[in-house]
């Protein structure tokens, strides 16, 4: 059956109340589909739903590129991509079914292919997006290659909807792959995976997802069938647990305990991916060492201090407060030019109030 995304246009009634606010300098709380509500330090302002918001404006198949309104639910995107046999490469989690596209951009979060497909803001080509004042503005466009210059449909990409409301946006998608498999090998400690999982990354090998925990490496193959076969052929191992959606939805078992164990408090530590970092306590680890999770808040400050000197960073992804924010604050300089993008795009300060950062 036909996917059937429904259609309806609600700008001109979030341009009415954005500038209402503006004009009281009354804080907005952009609500969507809610299911990364947890993630993102608190926020204050009267909720402005926008998951209504909802469309597909162009999608052309051989184009490999969907332009779409805000709110379609990410669930029905990906079943007409898979009508298409195409799909989005950044392999985005939903965390439930009422997820939509601005949520996917707004938190700009990316799934276990990330590290070798690319992320979030490699496949965005262009939104349309509504200011403080209420004036649409479109950055990008629909097609791959657009004009040089700065690419400001980025910046919406992990924002957190502090740069304004998402109307539209433009991604490209590539095609499924023909086969994928997974692979299972035995490493017993983390320093001992990364190692062999960058040295793989060095290789003419179809790897499209890495994991480690508990002393066993992780590995999906995707591609050709010809080409995945070869691979498996050169390297071995056994038939590993087809984990990855567990794993991108944060079902898997690590994170099954989350909301009873250590307060509900899950860690990510964004790091470079041959990092040495030794962590007393379970981890996970994905990415080639690149992303790595674990519970507990107990050294947060101490692993903060630790993953800045590795030029990395600590989020509170779930569990956040008031005394423990989200996100590792930047630099100064970086702070800085937070500030002034703020202040361009959001002059009255209404949308999202100290979602990302403290005072922004």
């Amino acid at each position: 059956m036909a996917i059937k995304i429904v259609e309806r246009d609600l700008h001109e009634e979030f341009q009415a109340k954005i500038r209402e606010a503006a004009a009281k300098a009354e804080a907005l709380k952009i609500v969507g589909g809610g299911s990364k509500a947890f993630y993102g330090n608190a926020t204050e302002g009267e909720a402005l739903e926008v998951s209504g918001h909802s469309g597909v404006i162009d999608y052309d198949p051989a184009e490999l590129v969907i332009t779409l309104r805000a709110g379609c639910k990410l669930k029905d995107v990906k079943a007409l991509l898979a009508e298409h046999g195409q799909m989005f490469g950044f392999e985005p989690p939903g965390f439930s079914d009422e997820a939509t596209i601005g949520g996917v951009i707004a938190c700009g979060l990316s799934g276990p292919r990330r590290a070798f497909s690319g992320a979030v803001r490699d496949f965005i080509l262009g939104v349309k997006i509504l200011d403080g004042r209420g004036d649409v503005l479109n950055f990008g466009g629909r097609v791959i290659k657009n004009v040089a210059g700065f690419d400001l449909s980025r910046l919406m990409v992990g924002a957190m909807g502090t740069l304004g409301v998402l109307l539209e946006v433009s991604l490209r998608v590539i095609p499924e792959f023909e086969t994928e498999t997974t692979l299972g090998f035995v490493h017993e400690s983390a320093e001992e995976h990364i190692q062999w999982i960058n040295e793989l990354g060095g290789r003419p090998l179809p790897l499209s997802a890495s994991m480690w925990y508990k002393g066993q490496s992780l590995i999906r193959l995707s591609g050709s069938e010809r080409g995945v076969n070869s691979a498996v052929a050169k390297l071995g191992g056994e038939p590993g647990e087809n984990v990855w959606d567990q794993l991108k939805e944060q079902s898997h078992a690590f994170f099954s305990d989350i909301s009873s164990k250590n307060n509900g408090h899950l860690m990510r530590i964004a790091l470079p991916p041959t990092t040495h970092f030794q962590l007393n306590q379970d981890q996970l680890i994905e990415w080639g060492g690149a992303q790595r999770w674990l519970h507990g808040d107990s050294e947060l400050e101490v692993l903060r201090g630790r993953a800045s000197h590795f030029h990395g960073n600590l989020c509170v992804f779930r569990g956040s407060s008031e005394s423990k924010p989200t996100f590792q604050l930047p630099s100064d300089a970086v702070l800085t030019l937070h500030r002034s993008l703020k202040s361009k795009f959001d002059p009255a300060r209404i949308f999202n109030r100290g979602r990302l950062y403290p005072g922004l």
